[in-house]
């Protein structure tokens, strides 16, 4: 548990230093999500046991950061396009070494993972003054909700929500996040709208109110999504470099699915308001 924590008070500063840095110099959050999705390709690498799969590795690599670099538009479409090229190549070079169950799971998660946290990077363009305040509401939405998952499960958790999937899971901790996720984005519009910006800016507490519902049902479905992906390529745990969270990818697997919720839902119901 104090390792748990004591991750936590780090991600949360890093996450701070990347929101101050941002006036300054805003590639930081670009190259944080690029750096992100470099270490959970490579987990996933070294999880399925293919890190010396050069052929499949070096080009995943080169993708997750490709996205993150790539102008948007036909660069991009190209970037997809020669990585889906380049890997199936490799297929048919190297068939007797490389597993095609091997090449579809790593394939198909260097495509999501970099495609669906770039939406953070959306975020912040969505609104030119207030980009980071989504982006901040947006990774806490899924955090708020795993921990309080995590707590509400430990305290007074009974009933396994998919026990054949996340044994952990429960009802009663997918209910407490839900909850908690709730208040915490009412109270953050709250401290944005007045202590920020002493009512001078608008905040729509209905569209917090979404996004804390929402994002804690994508948390919970990021979560066992890759539960699911960890038990169907019999891996206990893609990593161990956040002490007590595993790696990169079972703290960020929410933020995975999350991000393009609240993206999605702030084309229609934006959070501040003109």
């Amino acid at each position: 548990m104090k390792n748990r924590v004591m991750s936590g008070v780090v991600l949360i500063l890093f996450l701070a230093a990347i929101v101050l840095f941002n006036v300054r110099f805003p590639p930081a959050l670009n190259l944080a999500i690029a750096l992100i999705s470099v270490l959970a390709v490579y987990e996933l690498v070294q999880a399925l046991g293919i890190a010396k799969q050069y052929a499949l590795v070096v080009p995943s690599v080169l993708f997750a950061v490709g996205v993150f670099i790539a102008p948007v538009g036909l660069a991009t479409e190209t970037l997809y396009y020669v990585y889906t090229v380049v890997m199936f190549i490799m297929l048919i070079r190297y068939n007797d070494t490389i597993s095609f169950h091997h090449l579809i799971v790593l394939y198909s998660m260097t495509l999501m993972i970099p495609t669906m946290l770039s939406t953070i990077l959306s975020l912040r363009e969505f609104d030119e003054r207030h980009g980071m305040f989504y982006v901040i509401i947006t990774i806490f939405s899924a955090w708020i909700s795993d921990t309080g998952a995590f707590a509400a499960g430990s305290l007074w958790g009974q009933h396994k929500l998919c026990p054949k999937i996340s044994p952990k899971k429960t009802v009663e901790g997918v209910v407490g996040g839900l909850i908690l996720n709730v208040m915490a984005m009412l109270v953050f519009g709250y401290i944005f709208q007045v202590f920020f910006y002493g009512y001078q800016v608008n905040v729509s507490y209905l569209s917090l109110l979404l996004i804390g519902v929402g994002g804690s049902v994508m948390s919970v479905l990021g979560d066992l999504s890759f539960s699911l992906i960890k038990r169907s390529c019999h891996i206990k745990d893609f990593g161990e470099l956040i002490p007590g969270h595993g790696g990169i990818l079972d703290r960020f697997d929410s933020v995975i699915f999350v991000s393009p919720f609240v993206y999605l839902l702030v084309q229609v119901f934006p959070v501040v308001l003109r």
